[in-house]
């Protein structure tokens, strides 16, 4: 990679971004009205002494998976849009190198993800009064990583469709499988043996585990430091295979 063709790729990433309203605000407003829904659905369930509250324990989880959701739609559709307009193909006749493409991308769509982040976690910190014993700050840490996770698979995963609505398909496949066995719905000491064991292999559980980890210590553990790096290798695998399999053209 170049550093001067990889700035220049995330800095017209992110021009691009800023001029499409409407991926800004499903970026932006939309994790909040969704964290809206959560709090108001879970605002009166009863709270067990010494436990933390229903909104505590599910809202901390969604600050993670909202950005790695969205990103990994986002993402996915932008990578095949390239292709299908030709802007890939007529990109890749320059020096940019396909990791300074996939790279730009995570570096433009993981600052977007940073304001996401600030934005979901202030309003259910200090709207909602969401309550955790670790601070805000690796709350946000842990989203933008899990965002960035979600950039990076989403531009593997646009390497095998060919139109938007297959894109979209991958959201079952690749996210839904993730957002059930990470340890939200049931802790995953409790599933099956071979549900566990594919849980073992999914980066969201480490990101869920790393959050659960903020959610019980006041400090940064241990245990949330090798999360956060088993996300972070999981985004730089990614990426590479993205390159990898990224083709020029849809056929």
């Amino acid at each position: 990679m170049s550093p001067r063709i990889l700035a220049s790729t995330t800095r017209r990433i992110l021009a691009q971004l800023r001029h499409d309203h409407r991926t800004v605000g499903l970026l932006i407003v939309v994790p909040v009205v969704l964290l809206t829904l959560i709090y108001f659905m879970f605002e009166n369930q009863p709270t067990p002494p010494g436990q933390p509250s229903t909104f505590d324990r599910i809202g901390l989880i969604m600050l993670g998976v909202f950005p790695f959701t969205i990103m990994f739609l986002i993402t996915s559709i932008a990578m095949l849009r390239e292709r299908t307009t030709g802007t890939l193909e007529r990109l890749l006749t320059t020096p940019l190198a396909k990791l300074d493409l996939l790279f730009g991308y995570g570096i433009a769509f993981g600052l977007a993800a940073a304001v996401q982040a600030s934005v979901a976690a202030g309003v259910a910190y200090w709207l909602y009064d969401l309550d955790t014993a670790g601070g805000i700050g690796l709350v946000v840490l842990i989203a933008v990583a899990n965002a960035v996770l979600g950039v990076a698979l989403g531009l593997l995963c646009s390497a095998f469709a060919r139109t938007e609505f297959q894109a979209v398909q991958f959201m079952p496949i690749v996210v839904l499988p993730q957002v059930l066995l990470c340890g939200l719905f049931v802790a995953r000491d409790e599933m099956a043996g071979w549900l566990n064991a594919l849980s073992d292999v999914m980066p969201m559980t480490y990101a869920v585990e790393a959050l659960q980890e903020v959610g019980a210590h006041a400090e940064a553990t241990a245990t949330m430091w090798k999360d956060l790096g088993i996300v972070l290798g999981c985004v730089v695998l990614a990426l590479v295979l993205a390159a990898a399999t990224l083709r020029r053209r849809t056929a």
